[in-house]
């Protein structure tokens, strides 16, 4: 049995057809981002925003921006 090949983005295009069609845009986009490589270094990136700061002075920040506690 002799089966045709598709160029890959023939492929690509028919595929992400129908997800839209199944699963709509939104679905479609948060599967294929899966798949999708990100850049950087996030252990160093954090490392260095961090360096001369406590645990102490981070939780004091992450409070100052949340504001004040609602009561209890």
């Amino acid at each position: 049995m002799v089966v045709d090949t598709k160029p890959l983005a023939e492929i690509t295009e028919d595929a992400l057809r129908v997800l839209y069609r199944e699963i709509g845009l939104v679905n479609t986009v948060r599967f294929i981002s899966q798949f999708t490589v990100g850049f950087g270094d996030y252990t160093e990136e954090r490392r260095r925003l961090f360096q001369d700061m406590t645990l102490e002075d981070i939780v004091t920040e992450i409070r100052d921006e949340r504001g004040p506690e609602p009561p209890a």
